[in-house]
């Protein structure tokens, strides 16, 4: 049979948009971003970082491609979403966690976070944090070990590392530790805070957790990288603003009624981090302007409230996980119709009248 005889007929749900941006494209956009994130992790942690990232790179992509190798004969990653997936979820976990515990996190938001609801684009909710949920319910003390950056930096990276001072290193608290109201800490204000985590003043506090010298995740600490990795992203068309900015505006301003200061609220924990590059996933929030409001805003109000009440310090993780499971109410409660173009006011008709 002659080429020009073949009946092809392709079937698609609507709506039919054809567009030069490829899903690699994106991927490679987002992996950019995050470069600065990882460079300044390695300054912070050394190459303990850099190890942690790049076995979690490794263990998703793996997976996916042994996966996909097994159940669809294909073993193709080119698309690059398990590299993203494998960055972000190296980027949230303590520079300390062992190997194995990444293993486990990768193989986890790979297989359960994306492949068993059909890949990418039909998992519901965002792979990296599902991976890193995983781990914090199964190894929650070492999910919750972390380094002083300022004793790491300085005396371990700088001289003769011995195993006591690494264990010593592991004891610091977070500063979102020492907000929540009725805490162990109590509520504590930006200079009682500064005071006990060793800064001169309120400011100095500020600055340091502004540029990143503080204690957490291996890829949230700089506040100014990551707004800085949003400015490119938001340029290049990859995240849209509404969804990062309602959330941290919502989780501020929440905290700031509690009580609690609002520029630790803001850097304090992941949220400019996770507002950025874990609830903008396209496949996970809605895809019309105001469903992505209304999702960061209950990101935002989730987060809030398990800072202030809950027993853990941070709730960014669980707030975008449960908003996730919304999007389908959000994108049908707030509909985009394809294709729909509202008529124009006839002026002439109002001038009539």
């Amino acid at each position: 049979m002659a080429e020009s005889d073949k009946n092809e007929i392709f079937l698609s749900p609507a709506p039919h948009i054809v567009n030069p941006v490829t899903t690699q494209k994106l991927m490679m956009y987002m992996l950019l971003a995050l470069v600065p994130q990882v460079a300044f992790s390695v300054y912070i942690y050394s190459m303990m970082a850099f190890s942690r990232i790049c076995l979690s790179v490794l263990t998703t992509v793996a997976t996916e491609a042994i996966y996909r190798r097994v159940f669809y004969r294909d073993s193709r990653v080119s698309d690059l979403s398990a590299v993203v997936t494998g960055t972000l979820l190296g980027l949230v976990i303590p520079p300390t966690l062992p190997i194995i515990y990444i293993i486990l996190g990768g193989v986890f938001a790979i297989i359960v976070g994306k492949e068993f609801f059909g890949g990418l684009g039909a998992n519901p909710f965002n792979p990296a944090l599902l991976g890193r949920a995983f781990m914090f319910v199964s190894f929650l003390k070492p999910m919750t070990s972390w380094i002083s950056t300022k004793n790491w930096r300085w005396d371990i990276v700088g001289s003769a590392t011995t195993q006591n001072n690494m264990l010593a290193a592991c004891s610091s608290a977070t500063p979102l530790g020492f907000l929540k109201p009725g805490g162990e800490h109590g509520l504590l204000t930006a200079t009682q805070l500064a005071e006990k985590l060793g800064y001169s003043s309120a400011n100095d506090l500020y600055l340091h957790m502004f540029i990143g010298d503080r204690s957490g995740c291996v890829g949230e600490s700089s506040i100014l990288l990551i707004l800085l990795s949003a400015v490119f992203l938001i340029v290049m068309k990859v995240i849209d603003w509404r969804t990062p900015v309602s959330m941290i505006v919502t989780t501020v301003v929440i905290s700031f009624l509690a009580g609690v200061d609002p520029l630790l609220s803001l850097m304090s924990g992941g949220l400019v981090f996770g507002a950025v590059f874990m609830a903008t996933d396209y496949a996970t929030t809605p895809v019309t302007p105001l469903g992505r409001i209304g999702f960061g805003m209950g990101c935002g109000i989730i987060t809030a409230l398990i800072r202030l009440f809950a027993g853990i310090p941070e709730g960014v993780m669980y707030s975008i996980l449960i908003m996730n499971a919304f999007v389908p109410f959000l994108d049908r409660l707030i509909p985009k119709k394809y294709g729909f173009v509202k008529k124009p006011r006839d002026s002439k008709k109002g001038e009539s009248k």
